[in-house]
């Protein structure tokens, strides 16, 4: 398993409703609401055949109520 991490962009008004339905998909580690550019960060653990972006299209990305996603891969940890 690896990790990443997906930060997303929520449209107006829509982050609450979005974090649940993250939250009920039951795929990711961490879920945080953070200040900035970005309204949501995501830790996931994904099995190391998996398609980073298959995945993060096909089963975060197509929620209602993302404007846009920022995936970030990790390499060794120190």
């Amino acid at each position: 398993m690896k990790p990443i991490f997906v930060q997303l962009r929520c449209k107006p008004g829509k982050t609450y409703e979005v974090a649940d339905a993250i939250y009920k998909t039951e795929l990711v580690s961490e879920l945080y609401s953070t200040s900035g550019e970005w309204d949501l960060l995501l830790k996931v653990y994904i099995s190391d055949e998996a398609e980073i972006g298959r995945f993060v299209n096909e089963k975060i990305a197509c929620i209602p109520g993302i404007e846009r996603s920022l995936t970030t891969i990790t390499f060794t940890a120190f």
